[in-house]
């Protein structure tokens, strides 16, 4: 019950606290609680300095319920390992353990050492999950990347024309800006810049949201200076990835205007996605979502930077060899060499359907 808690407080602070994860913490004693908090945004109190400081004095003797082990390193803020044992809090019940390998049980560690009773695993499925980005970026020192597309029930994002708008109802795009409002960056290729000229940017209606670092894939840097994600009124960072093909002069004029330009050795015409995910990487961006179009979406996968998947579906038959499908590409020669799918979920959104899976990694 009370690391139910903890975790419905630390998806409260869900898409704020990159690259740090999603923390919350809850303090119990004789069966109430007497103080709870979680982290709200990077560089702000640990969710369990925040519960101690909401419980005062009542924190001792306390037990603590965390989603995550508490951290045992200088960051921007001081070990929260050292600040729970100097609360006199009696048990801690945690989750998982953090990951991260600057911590990586020595936090669990400090409060066994002090004579905290510790017990750990309580619902670590469910935490694992929420904090699925921050393991991956924590662990590899890459983004976690979903895969976002709508379609219609036959898998085509656009008529032979190139219309796409709207294939989903208001509803699936109102959770598309939700999604955009959680994710630390948002890719699209150049073809998706040219076709739709989006802004990239989160639109919440009356709730403000936060707009994602925009990256657009452009490996011959032909993106109009006028396009919307340049022009924009947005704080998020705009980068450009190109090739060394892209004219000197162009990219120093994007500079110019405040475009970060990312360039790297011509690969067979394209932007090698893997070098671009390092250095989005060492940016500290935890999560990525791709969002278009259909040749981005196939050298993504090719390329195997994708992590998970979200795909919208309309009740809507399109047809035609022309219209745009979902992933382009070359395709699979065999049925054997097609991308796997597991730990698949659905949810209807008014009229449309939300497929989400995570890509079946080989052994």
């Amino acid at each position: 019950m009370f690391i139910g808690r903890a975790l419905r407080l630390a998806r409260k602070g869900y898409g704020r606290t990159s690259p740090n994860p999603a923390v919350g913490a809850v303090l119990v004693k004789n069966g109430k609680i007497v103080g709870e908090g979680y982290h709200k945004k990077a560089g702000q109190a640990h969710a369990e300095v925040s519960a101690i400081r909401a419980a005062g004095k009542k924190a001792k003797g306390a037990d603590l319920y965390i989603n995550l082990e508490p951290c045992s390193h200088y960051g921007k803020t001081p070990p929260c390992a050292h600040t729970v044992v100097k609360a006199g809090i009696k048990r801690a019940f945690i989750s998982m353990a953090d990951p991260n390998p600057r911590v990586a049980g020595k936090g669990i560690s400090i409060l066994g050492d002090a004579g905290i009773e510790v017990k750990t695993g309580i619902r670590e499925k469910e935490a694992r999950k929420l904090n699925e980005a921050f393991i991956k970026h924590v662990t590899t020192g890459l983004p976690f990347v979903t895969l976002k597309a709508a379609s219609t029930l036959d898998g085509r994002i656009a008529t032979k024309t190139g219309e796409s708008k709207w294939i989903t109802g208001e509803g699936a795009r109102r959770q598309v800006h939700k999604m955009r409002d959680c994710s630390d960056a948002i890719m699209v290729g150049i073809g998706t810049i040219r076709k739709d000229d989006p802004s990239l940017t989160t639109r919440l209606g009356e709730r403000k949201g936060k707009d994602p670092v925009r990256v657009v894939v452009d490996e011959n840097l032909i993106i109009s200076p006028g396009a919307k994600v340049i022009n924009r009124n947005s704080e998020a960072p705009l980068i450009i990835a190109t090739t060394d093909r892209a004219p000197e002069k162009k990219v120093k004029e994007l500079e110019h205007m405040g475009v970060r330009v990312f360039v790297f050795p011509d690969a067979a015409g394209i932007v090698p996605l893997k070098p671009l995910m390092k250095k989005l990487g060492q940016m500290d961006i935890n999560s990525l979502m791709i969002e278009g179009g259909s040749e981005i979406h196939a050298s993504a996968l090719r390329e195997g930077i994708v992590d998970k998947i979200a795909l919208f579906y309309a009740p809507k038959i399109m047809g035609g060899v022309q219209s745009v499908s979902v992933v382009g590409g070359e395709g699979a020669n065999l049925l054997a060499e097609a991308i796997e799918i597991e730990a698949m979920k659905t949810k209807k959104i008014g009229p449309d359907i939300l497929i989400e899976g995570y890509i079946k990694k080989n052994a």
